[in-house]
């Protein structure tokens, strides 16, 4: 099969934003607890922070992490999570019907994103909660000194404000599952009264309000709608949240999953944007796509889980060369759509859904699906350029005809290398047809492929390395090896190459 890719410099989707490539912790299942912090592992440092995730967290150059929820945040009081650990209250989480010891808090999370390299995502509870634990939160973390909750923190032991600048205006707020659900009207009214109060405090910081839940609502597109009526000038981005199934292992279906993301991102910049015409607005709403992922393999499991513990088994997806596929071109789908999607969130980003995954007390690995990801972090910053793909295509049962090739490409910052993420849908191997107009001089320096026989195939504590990318051989056409991903790194300007 070939596959002609056309690319020209001048049409742009626009720059990507860095906290595209961001991630998500939830005090869910192990997450927290035997994940990103374990004290008495043989790697954990003075704060119980495990050494070896943190590792393979900065691998990830992940630029952003939203916490501590989820659906979570939604029964979350805060002030339960600081102070002195050992005064801390036992909680309850009927979200994950799971005990909350609060041993990891707020402090916590903000020292292990420094050690992360990583910017925090707050969410605020607007479940349960409003608009005064809202602010008062806020004035806990970003106030220097001088007023009550900024001297608390300080008694706490951190001098220097925390400086959150991302704030989610709760979670999933239409949903049935959550604590709190709210109609459209009462959470867009709640939404912008808690973003007036936080922007008075100040109004450099950057809020988002609750979409749907899912594209697949009822509601939807009306809630996010209705929601915007309400705090559109207020608000600075509305969020997505998608997740993406197999139970039926139906492989071409499977892979066609980003040709749903792309019309669920497209329906909602036309919500937004007929809100903006209804308001007569100068203002752009932006996105902030906080939580996707593929996630079904741990259903069964979760169902026979044994409620009201510390760190339970939950969501512990154990992910294969399949779910690696599908990962890469929904990545390549909010690529696409760099102009409008700024922040994106892989959820989660330990044990749970995630692409690490740990053992208590073992071994630390990468899951398939980590591979994508942080290629696509290391090399997908830039300027996203529209792709042009002209390859066979099949009949799927949900999306119609769908190309056989997935692709988006991206140029970096000084315009001297262009990355090109590709995904072969196809049993049959692909021979790529390049025309890229504006480039000169342009010469492929790098192929990394991820494959593998088995699509089954998955990374394990004991056969951690069974799918991992390799580097091949620099080839005029590229040829993508079936059921393939590549990184297809391209030098501009080399005419020595």
């Amino acid at each position: 099969m070939r596959a002609k890719v056309i690319i020209d410099k001048e049409y742009r989707v626009g720059q990507v934003d860095k906290r595209l490539f961001g991630s998500f912790i939830e005090h869910l299942g192990r997450a927290v607890y035997g994940g990103i912090f374990e004290p008495g592992h043989p790697t954990a440092d003075s704060n119980g922070f495990r050494g070896d995730v943190l590792e393979l967290v900065r691998e990830l150059n992940v630029p952003v992490v939203r916490y501590p929820g989820g659906s979570y945040v939604s029964s979350f009081r805060w002030e339960d999570s600081v102070g002195p650990v050992g005064k801390r209250p036992r909680r309850l989480d009927l979200a994950w019907r799971s005990v909350e010891p609060n041993s990891f808090g707020l402090g916590e999370f903000v020292r292990w994103a420094q050690a992360a390299k990583t910017e925090v995502m707050m969410a605020i509870n607007l479940g349960t909660r409003g608009i005064e634990a809202a602010r008062n939160l806020v004035e806990y973390c970003n106030h220097p000194q001088g007023s009550y909750w900024s001297d608390l923190r300080r008694a706490h032991g951190s001098k220097d404000p925390f400086e959150v600048k991302l704030w989610c205006l709760g979670n999933e707020m239409d949903g049935p599952w959550q604590v709190g659900q709210k109609t459209a009207d009462e959470y867009g009214r709640i939404a912008n009264e808690t973003a007036k109060a936080v922007k008075l405090f100040d109004p450099g910081l950057q809020l988002v309000a609750c979409g749907s839940s899912s594209g697949r609502m009822p509601t939807f597109p009306q809630w996010d709608a209705t929601v915007l009526e309400h705090c559109y000038e207020s608000v600075d981005y509305l969020s997505l949240h998608q997740y993406h199934k197999n139970h039926e292992d139906d492989l071409l279906r499977f892979l066609a999953a980003s040709v749903g993301m792309d019309r669920y991102i497209d329906s909602v910049v036309a919500t937004c944007d007929f809100t903006k015409a209804k308001k007569r607005s100068s203002k752009t709403m932006m996105l902030s796509f906080d939580e996707w992922n593929v996630w079904f393999h741990s259903d069964e499991a979760d169902g026979k889980a044994v409620p009201w513990q510390v760190g339970p088994h939950l969501l512990e997806d154990v992910y294969t060369m399949e779910d690696a596929l599908v990962v890469g071109c929904l990545i390549n789908s909010l690529l696409r759509h760099a102009d409008r999607v700024k922040i994106a969130c892989l959820a989660q980003l330990v044990n749970v859904i995630a692409p690490i995954m740990t053992e208590n007390g073992g071994r630390a690995w990468r899951q398939t699906i980590y591979w994508p990801f942080c290629y696509a972090s290391r090399h997908g910053r830039g300027t996203s350029l529209n792709v042009r793909i002209d390859a066979p295509c099949y009949e799927s049962r949900d999306f119609g005809e769908v190309p056989n090739l997935d692709a988006a490409a991206v140029c970096d910052e000084d315009g001297s290398t262009l990355s090109i993420f590709c995904v072969n849908r196809s049993r049959e191997a692909t021979e790529l047809d390049l025309r890229a107009v504006g480039f000169e001089n342009i010469a492929l320096v790098e192929h990394i492929e991820l494959r593998h026989d088995d699509l089954k195939a998955t990374n394990t504590a004991a056969d951690p390395r069974r799918v991992t990318p390799k580097s091949l051989q620099i080839a005029r056409e590229p040829r993508l090896a079936p059921l393939s991903y590549n990184l297809l790194r391209y030098a501009v300007g080399t005419a020595g190459h």
